[in-house]
């Protein structure tokens, strides 16, 4: 046991002496580590270069720029002039209207060229109930636009123009985008011209008003009235959004803008460019997360079913409140947002497949889906918020709560 002892001793005493010899030679000979690695004939340790950001984004605004585009729609509005009465004024509180006089109003807002064909992405409040629609292409040009299609559940529309030599956007990959990335807004603010800002992808896949069918992506770049249908693109200059919303300014809220992904906003582009509407099937039913506190298989994937609609697809194949649905053609259900992203991507009247449980017991049930269009969607009661979200449009004449 001495004998051990002592050996241990003598060790640790030696790789004492030997670290603090190290540092020694560290400290008063820096360069000796690579003299060692030259002498033993060794690889260097590689350099990292550091990973900094691109002084300047022109290049991204360069080629993303010429394909933003400023839309100027007329609309023709009745009112009633009001003459104030003295008299009634005094008595009343009341004043006198005149006889009912029409006025132009104008609707300013951007849009995105996304195709050399001359179609056009923008919103629809920018262009909804407008008589006379005009676009200002970023060489100066001025060309008449028709209305190809609207959405109002997307809020977008697609128009066309007729001019040779129109420089389309380029889209991002699917799936590029990331929280963190820097992005570029750019658009028409209160029709002073095209004008750039920056941030960055704040958050992704944000449900404002409870619709199924909205995916929004959250930035701080600058988004102010006129940016509507304007292009959010990436540092590449590619094209990753429509820009449509931000809160409100009279709740305090500061940069804190919404855009459509382009994906979505391409999907409803073809959709109108072919059928003239966009055709989304539809099942009738509310989904949640299930609890493990109220569920005796908490560690299954899937969701909860919370609600069916009477008469709708689901009620009639059979599905019931309390089901926890698995799978759907054959697919994992992830969470409810993927679950309504492929609902909304699948055409009224297509066959779908749903599998799940119910009371801990498998079942598979078939179910025929229904145009979204043709029915009024209303949001599941349960998740309601006490006091939703003010949304300001981004564009002179839309101011919605």
């Amino acid at each position: 046991m001495k004998k051990l002892y002592t050996f241990t001793a003598f060790l640790l005493r030696s790789i004492i002496l030997g670290l603090a010899m190290a540092l020694i030679v560290i400290i008063a000979y820096p360069q000796a580590g690579a003299s060692m690695r030259r002498y033993l004939r060794l690889p260097s340790a590689p350099i990292l270069a550091p990973t900094t950001a691109p002084l300047s984004y022109a290049d991204a605004v360069q080629r993303a720029a010429p394909s933003v585009v400023s839309i100027y729609a007329n609309r023709m509005v009745l009112t009633r002039p009001i003459y104030p009465d003295p008299i009634l004024k005094q008595m009343f509180g009341l004043s006198l209207l005149g006889p009912p006089q029409q006025r132009q109003e104008q609707s300013l807002g951007s849009g995105v060229i996304v195709s050399s064909k001359g179609y056009i992405l923008t919103n629809n409040h920018v262009i909804a109930g407008t008589d006379d629609i005009r676009v200002m292409l970023y060489d100066g040009r001025v060309a008449p636009a028709k209305i190809v299609g609207t959405d109002p559940k997307t809020d977008l529309a697609v128009l066309r123009i007729h001019e040779p030599h129109l420089p389309a956007a380029a889209s991002a990959a699917t799936k590029s985008l990331r929280v963190g990335d820097i992005v570029l807004a750019i658009g028409n603010p209160f029709g002073i011209g095209q004008t750039v800002t920056m941030g960055i992808v704040s958050a992704l896949g944000r449900q404002l008003n409870l619709s199924s069918n909205e995916d929004f992506i959250q930035t701080d770049a600058a988004i102010n009235s006129g940016n509507s249908g304007g292009a959010l693109v990436n540092t590449l200059g590619q094209l990753v959004g429509i820009n449509t919303a931000m809160l409100g300014h009279n709740i305090g809220a500061e940069g804190i803008g919404f855009a459509i992904p382009v994906r979505t906003a391409e999907w409803v582009m073809h959709q109108l460019i072919r059928y003239g509407h966009v055709s989304q099937g539809w099942m009738g039913a509310h989904f949640s997360k299930p609890s493990s506190s109220r569920h005796a298989a908490p560690l299954n994937p899937g969701i909860l079913v919370t609600s069916v609609r009477p008469g709708s697809p689901t009620a009639r194949a059979g599905l019931q409140r309390g089901d926890i649905l698995l799978r759907i053609n054959e697919q994992p259900i992830r969470n409810t947002m993927a679950l309504h992203r492929y609902e909304a991507s699948l055409q009224a009247g297509q066959r779908v497949q749903l599998s799940g449980l119910r009371n801990g017991k498998s079942f598979k049930i078939e179910l025929l889906l229904s145009d979204r269009s043709a029915v009024s969607v209303r949001p599941d009661p349960g998740r309601i918020q006490s006091a939703p979200l003010r949304l300001e449009c981004t564009n002179e004449l839309c101011r919605a709560a």
